[in-house]
């Protein structure tokens, strides 16, 4: 049965370049993995072989990106764009791309997508947490703030998903939550161990009682690991926000019409039963979230899933439901 994952890293060494300064105070599993990172070619294909992952979609671990100015990011997403897609051309039926954008500059970013998705053949644009610009306030921005409209609006009109994925947590919100812990166990906190998740789901919140998808109704987001904690907390949020917000539908039908979830980082059967019971099979994707967690991890987790799901239910999380969404050729 032919697997794609959508939550599948890389790093370049133009972004490794630019981008040093960042990183030397972000996360240590990032340096431990830059060779897995790195490499677009045969180890990493080596890695989905053993586990039998058939086909990735890449994206960038963008951690660093977000510190540098416009007039370095728009040409470097550019540059980190053109040489995904030579990978993707070397490797056709192995790899896509979620295509990299400076948010900074809105409107170039709608047109590098445009580029990326009509001239390259990505199959979408993941975005990584909020957008810090210069003199706005707040100095970090959600998606739902009006300047981001112009890339949205390129999705919605290209009929390409956008994967909304974590970023370390804003300067402010690091400072009033995640500190004042023993050793490392604030900055793990914030991203893998709860902050990450928890940030996501608000992001994803926030653009539905904005009204985003009632403005554009063709747009199509995702988010990773199991629904960032928003299944479990679905009734409670929907019924509360709903009375709330002014829009077309429940907040939780919008999980029905524009958003789908992966199960990229969660391996355990629990939160799947909980994301197939409100969010349904066919919005639930499988993923891995290669290096940062194990392709092996994966396969195990298939397997588990397989003793509960019907063929045809797991057909479409391991492979039916991703060649829908982003339009890949569809297997035997």
């Amino acid at each position: 049965m032919r697997t794609i994952t959508l939550e599948e890293h890389f790093v370049t060494q133009s972004f490794l370049k630019a981008t040093e300064s960042a990183r030397a105070t972000g996360l240590p599993q990032v340096a431990d993995l830059l060779p897995k990172l790195l490499d677009l070619g045969a180890g990493r294909i080596a890695a989905m072989d053993e586990a039998g992952i058939d086909h990735q979609v890449l994206s960038l671990a963008s951690q660093g990106f977000d510190d540098l100015d416009s007039a370095t990011a728009t040409p470097l997403a550019r540059d980190i764009n053109d040489e995904l897609a030579d990978a993707a051309r070397a490797h056709p039926d192995r790899f896509s791309v979620f295509a990299t954008l400076d948010l900074k500059n809105p409107a170039t970013a709608a047109k590098e997508l445009e580029r990326a998705v009509t001239k390259v053949g990505f199959v979408g644009t993941m975005l990584s947490g909020t957008t810090r610009i210069p003199g706005a306030t707040p100095p970090s921005l959600f998606l739902d703030d009006a300047r981001f409209l112009p890339v949205l609006e390129a999705a919605a009109h290209l009929a390409v998903p956008i994967y909304l994925h974590p970023a370390l947590p804003p300067e402010a919100v690091r400072e009033a939550y995640y500190t004042g812990l023993p050793g490392a166990l604030g900055q793990v906190l914030s991203i893998a161990g709860w902050g990450w998740h928890a940030e996501t789901a608000l992001h994803m919140l926030r653009l539905i009682v904005s009204g985003l998808f009632d403005r554009l109704p063709s747009l199509q987001l995702i988010i990773g690991h199991m629904g960032e904690g928003l299944p479990y907390a679905m009734a409670r949020s929907s019924g509360i926000l709903t009375r709330a917000a002014k829009l077309n539908k429940p907040v939780a039908d919008y999980f029905q019409s524009n958003i789908h979830i992966t199960t990229s980082g969660y391996f355990t059967q629990p939160p799947l039963q909980c994301a197939l019971d409100v969010v349904g099979i066919d919005r639930t994707m499988f993923s891995v979230d290669y290096p940062f967690s194990a392709n092996a991890q994966g396969r195990d987790f298939l397997t588990a899933a397989s003793s509960t799901l019907s063929p045809e239910d797991l057909a479409k999380l391991t492979h039916r439901n991703a060649e829908r969404v982003l339009k890949l050729s569809p297997s035997e």
